[in-house]
């Protein structure tokens, strides 16, 4: 077997999309690679019969990467295929067009053509589409104009590419742009295609939608604003015609569906005692009496899937109902599992296997799920033959590559919290030399550390480094309480990585102490920049998507403005010393640790000046410091950035610390 090496990420497959068809006989799904040669990614439809477990490729025109089912033979799903129409969108030409497939043979073929630039879209049961499509407030609708007014909007689009103007915030959101007075509305289209009209306002953002079991009726999550768009949102149901607003007051809700044909079923939090990061409940809405009902009130569990790896890409759902229950994935400890509900918040457990449940389909009690067991990659699963995948896209990396297996580590703190870890050893491990140590930080701060496989730690693995992981207060996965770290930011947080660290070094006499190094991104970028204004233990850090600056990334960043104040309990004009006390850059005089930057240039998440300024700050203090800015990529690098970006970065990290990097044996 030989070791990872840098880019073997090209070669995994990573599975999306799961969807039973409408008879449960079928599960489609969605296969993504890399490729390296174009810089981007293959995406095609991939089938299962679920009586068989045979499995068969759909589609391989590379550019399918979701889709709808339309009936029990036919799948739906948008893209560009004719250059014709490449060129109508790039000259900013408002359509969507769909194909269809037949399950059984043959190329998918043109279907509709759809005169708005659709998000989401369903089939209702008579053949219209029900949909959401994009709405500029500051555009002109390109459905209601002439040819002549058409062209002349066109060219006044194009000529506009030069400028934004900004009315409201968020101004801009990560992976999606400039956002200003962009809303994605609800509206309806007959079975030929055509525009019946707009079900919901210009100034409602519809957030998702979900068709009940007879595709006659819809819920919706949305939230109406100008100006400011707040934390709380909408509950709406659609019937058929129209949509009507529910009484949900002071709720965040986050999913919505059909438990029955009378009764909803959503997830929500009022945030009252934890802000924004507080574990949601679930509720129920009769729509026959109009009556709200909050069906868990003792629930203090995640209720969605936090479990981190870099090996994903593409999206599923993770909620989802059948049979009067409700499915949902869940993160307990550093695992993510799948349990269900019913009506009367009795919950119970379904899968519960270490690892991460990533995506889930329930058609008459099947359960197909997509998942990463121990450290394997993904791959598709059916719930009576669990310990059996299904496909084996990624079976290869167990049976080519030598890996390295996570060894628990649990750290008691003095109250009795226990702080969950890993640790992984050097591939080429063996006795008589000591070896270098690299401490890896999540971001969330609400994510987890499992044992599911990272590309990045094995790969430093396979380069000679015992590499330390850890869910520090402030994570998820064991309720609220430990997930609560505002305005605490840099204090236990801290505490517990560094003394994880300790007894990292403690367990295995073989780390070496002198060669200790550290990274990580987002809130681990933040707490990199934080580690070394505050010890000189490290001989190297990169610091990844960073915070460096509470005050600026307030007022700069997509989330800023309710998510800086939430977490430290302070904004910049009621209490700007404590924002500024739990910021990086007040500590960054009295760094010496060598430091690479690596931000993206359109990461609105934690934007590019929260990089620049450490960087700057530590130039200025004459610290050996590097940036590598990447070029049209966001937050989202590291997970689903252009191939050869994602290989850039690994280069520089591993190159920054083979910099700093010495090796000793036992004896020296």
């Amino acid at each position: 077997m030989r070791k990872l090496t840098l880019d073997d990420f090209k070669n995994y497959k990573f599975l999306s999309g799961i969807e039973h068809s409408p008879d449960g006989r079928h599960v489609g799904f969605v296969v993504h690679e890399a490729d390296m040669e174009e810089n981007k990614y293959r995406s095609n439809l991939y089938l299962a019969e679920v009586a068989t477990r045979k499995i068969r490729k759909l589609t391989t025109f590379d550019k399918e990467s979701s889709f709808k089912w339309q009936d029990d033979e036919h799948l739906v799903f948008a893209t560009i295929r004719d250059p014709k129409d490449k060129e109508a969108a790039e000259s900013h030409k408002e359509f969507t067009q769909l194909y269809r497939i037949n399950i059984h043979g043959g190329e998918a073929d043109k279907y509709l053509r759809l005169k708005k630039s659709l998000g989401s879209f369903d089939f209702l049961a008579g053949g219209d589409v029900l949909a959401t499509c994009a709405f500029d407030l500051n555009a002109k609708d390109q459905l209601n104009l002439s040819e002549t007014e058409l062209s002349d909007e066109l060219k006044r689009l194009k000529e506009e590419e030069d400028y934004e103007v900004l009315e409201e915030i968020p101004f801009w959101s990560n992976g999606g742009g400039f956002t200003s007075k962009k809303r994605s509305r609800l509206c309806r289209f007959d079975a030929q295609g055509t525009f019946q009209g707009y079900l919901t306002g210009e100034y409602t953002n519809v957030e998702s939608v979900k068709l009940n079991e007879e595709k006659n009726k819809a819920v919706l999550v949305s939230s109406t604003f100008q100006d400011k768009e707040e934390l709380l949102n909408e509950l709406s149901y659609f019937d058929g015609e129209t949509v009507r607003v529910l009484d949900t007051p002071g709720l965040t809700i986050s999913f919505a569906d059909f438990l029955d044909k009378d009764t909803l079923i959503f997830t929500a939090t009022d945030m009252k005692k934890l802000g924004l990061n507080e574990n949601g409940k679930f509720y129920t809405y009769d729509l026959l009496t109009d009556t709200l009902a909050l069906i868990t009130p003792d629930l203090d569990q995640s209720l969605y899937n936090s479990v981190g790896s870099d090996a994903r890409y593409g999206g599923s759902k993770t909620r989802v109902v059948d049979g009067g229950e409700l499915y949902f994935t869940t993160t307990l400890g550093t695992n993510a599992e799948l349990w269900k509900v019913n009506r009367e918040g009795v919950l119970r457990p379904v899968i519960t296997e270490e690892g991460s449940v990533d995506g889930v389909s329930v058609k008459n009690g099947h359960v197909a799920y997509i998942a990463m067991k121990n450290t394997t990659l993904q791959e598709l699963y059916f719930l009576e033959a669990p310990a059996l995948p299904v496909s084996s896209f990624n079976t290869w990396v167990q049976e080519e590559i030598q890996l390295s297996l996570p060894e628990p580590l649990k750290l008691t703190l003095d109250d009795g919290t226990v702080i969950d870890g890993f640790v992984l050893k050097p591939v080429d491990y063996t006795e008589g030399k000591t070896w270098p140590v690299l401490l890896e930080i999540h971001g969330g701060p609400k994510t987890v550390y499992g044992s599911v496989f990272y590309h990045e730690l094995q790969l430093f693995a396979a380069q000679g480094y015992y590499v330390v992981f850890c869910n520090p207060r402030g994570s998820d996965g064991k309720g609220n309480d430990f997930s609560d770290i505002r305005g605490k930011y840099g204090t236990i947080d801290y505490e517990d990585l560094m003394n994880f660290t300790d007894l990292a070094l403690f367990t295995y006499p073989d780390m070496d102490l002198s060669n200790l190094f550290v990274t990580g991104g987002s809130y681990g970028g933040f707490m990199t920049n934080w580690i070394i204004g505050h010890t000189n233990r490290f001989k190297a850090a990169v610091s990844q998507r960073s915070i460096s600056n509470w005050i600026s990334m307030f007022n700069t960043t997509d989330i800023g403005y309710y998510f800086a104040d939430d977490q430290n309990a302070s904004s910049p004009w009621d209490n700007h010393a404590k924002m500024w006390w739990h910021s990086p850059l007040k500590y960054a005089d009295q760094v010496v640790t060598p430091t690479l930057f690596i931000h993206s240039e359109e990461d609105y998440r934690c934007w590019l000046t929260e990089g620049l300024q450490m960087f700057t700050a530590l130039k200025y203090h004459n610290v050996e410091s590097r940036l590598c800015l990447f070029k049209g990529e966001n937050h989202e690098l590291s997970r689903s950035g252009k191939p050869k970006h994602r290989q850039r970065r690994l280069e520089e990290i591993s190159g920054w610390f083979a910099r700093y990097r010495t090796l000793k044996t036992a004896d020296e």
